[in-house]
């Protein structure tokens, strides 16, 4: 792949196709972590005299304008980390992006609105999404990709636009793939995999690909109670996804038979009813039950102190660290224990840690986390669990191209 410095972008218009996809409370950016992971790219760019052209989607609208979903916020939040201004167009091929590309000096700045107010965007027919890359490729003389949380999805911006001109890949999507390079060729052993999150099937392929590269895989979050059942044991009316007990046994058998450890929560953090996390309210009937005694009335919602000390034990002597959704409602704090010691785990580990980007991502900075300390926080959970099933990414592909 080309990089930006293989491109001549003095007085040119380079479009940057970043992922500015951050949390919205109202019009307040909850979580700016995505903003301030492509600005390096976007300043070394106006740094050469580019006229950049930034644009993204945001949340997920029908292919029509959603003022919920409006990038302005975002705009005013890049330009205070930019240090400059930043020209905010209303639309995203129509006159307002026409005349607000247009105005650019060099060395200056717009965000088009979200990419996704047009319904060829996300199309997947092959000429309304090509029609609507040409309408876009209109506004620039270069293409920059440096959106890794969307490269894993075959959307104009993303995928068509690259093929109608000159590309490089921006430092960020550079960064993340060397990353996920040595999470998958010629990893630093032991190699220990971190999972969470709701469900087991969000995490099929990874756990499929991994049973033939990591050395302990450690199972949290919602999808633990699949495999608790999996085992035999009462989960109450914890979040149960029956159909993927098969699927766990296998892998349970493929692990014995790989060498692969599987570290299955022993406690939890239970209670009859899932938290308020708007008031925070307290927990009244919060208790710790082991894992093979959760009451048929109660649901798991954290693991436990014995769980939080056998995986930061597991996560101790490993040499690479990747870690993909968090393992308990951690946003209340009656829940959020676990996912506090499995980011504590990473810190005192002398591994190269990744934060999978996503909730994981979000859950290090709501919990107060240095983020600077940990070996690589992604902005694209999605995509790296679809680079380390091995899969092919269509932004990725024609970046390449």
């Amino acid at each position: 792949m080309k990089t930006i410095e293989d491109l001549e972008v003095t007085g040119k218009r380079v479009f940057v196709r970043a992922d500015l996809n951050v949390p919205l409370s109202g019009a307040t950016i909850t979580d700016d972590g995505r903003i301030r992971a492509v600005a390096p790219t976007i300043a070394k760019l106006l740094a050469r005299g580019a006229r950049v052209v930034v644009a993204s989607h945001l949340g997920r609208p029908k292919g029509e304008p959603d003022p919920q979903f409006s990038l302005a916020p975002v705009a005013v939040r890049l330009g205070e980390i930019l240090g400059a201004p930043v020209a905010f167009a209303t639309d995203t091929v129509g006159e307002s992006a026409k005349a607000t590309v247009a105005a650019l000096g060099d060395g200056e700045v717009t965000l088009l609105e979200n990419l996704r107010f047009n319904a060829g965007e996300t199309s997947k027919d092959d000429a309304e999404r090509g029609a609507f890359a040409d309408e876009l490729a209109a506004l620039a003389d270069l293409y920059v990709g440096d959106g890794f949380g969307a490269v894993h999805r075959k959307h104009a911006s993303v995928y068509d636009l690259p093929a109608r001109l000159p590309h490089a890949v921006g430092d960020l999507i550079a960064t993340e793939v060397g990353v996920l390079k040595r999470l998958t060729e010629e990893v630093a052993r032991p190699y220990v995999v971190v999972l969470g999150g709701s469900k087991v099937s969000d995490k099929v392929g990874v756990i499929d690909n991994l049973l033939g590269k990591a050395d302990r895989i450690l199972i949290g979050g919602g999808m633990a109670y699949t495999f608790l059942a999996a085992l035999g044991h009462e989960v109450g009316i914890s979040l149960l996804q029956k159909d993927q007990i098969p699927t766990v046994l296998e892998y349970l058998e493929r692990g014995k038979a790989n060498g692969v450890e599987f570290v299955i929560p022993v406690d939890v953090a239970i209670s009859a009813s899932f938290p308020d996390l708007k008031t925070k309210a307290p927990v009244e009937d919060f208790e710790v039950v082991d894992a093979d005694a959760i009451p048929a009335d109660k649901e798991g919602l954290d693991i436990g102190p014995k769980t939080r000390a056998l995986f930061a034990e597991k996560i101790a002597d490993a040499a690479t660290v990747f870690w993909n959704g968090p393992v308990g409602v951690f946003e209340h704090p009656a829940f959020a224990e676990g996912t506090k010691a499995v980011a504590q785990a990473l810190l005192e580990s002398d591994a190269f840690t990744v934060v999978g980007g996503g909730d994981s991502a979000a859950a290090v900075r709501i919990l107060g986390f240095d983020e600077t300390k940990f070996g690589h926080i992604s902005t694209g959970g999605g995509a790296s669990l679809e680079y380390l099933e091995g899969k092919t990414l269509p932004g990725l592909a024609a970046l390449e191209g």
